[in-house]
């Protein structure tokens, strides 16, 4: 998986509480939710995803008490 830095994800970062991740097409939201939870050590409210072309997007909600601009921060996003 591969955080996106656009500038609509920055925008989502600070307006929503969501990071957008770039990801494997045959990976389930369980799958994607589990790594990330245990990558990161942060708590997901709601993932929603996203298949353009051949390339699968995860669209990732954090719980309030886990900011994501602070995540995007140590991933280098900010």
């Amino acid at each position: 998986m591969k955080p996106l830095a656009t500038e609509k994800a920055v925008m989502m970062i600070e307006s929503q509480n969501v990071l957008t991740f770039k990801t494997d097409k045959n990976k389930t939201k369980e799958q994607i939710k589990n790594e990330i939870e245990d990558l990161f050590e942060v708590k997901i409210e709601k993932i929603r995803t996203l298949i353009r072309g051949n390339k699968k997007y995860a669209y990732i909600k954090l719980k309030k008490e886990f900011p994501a601009i602070d995540l995007a921060t140590k991933l280098g996003l900010m």
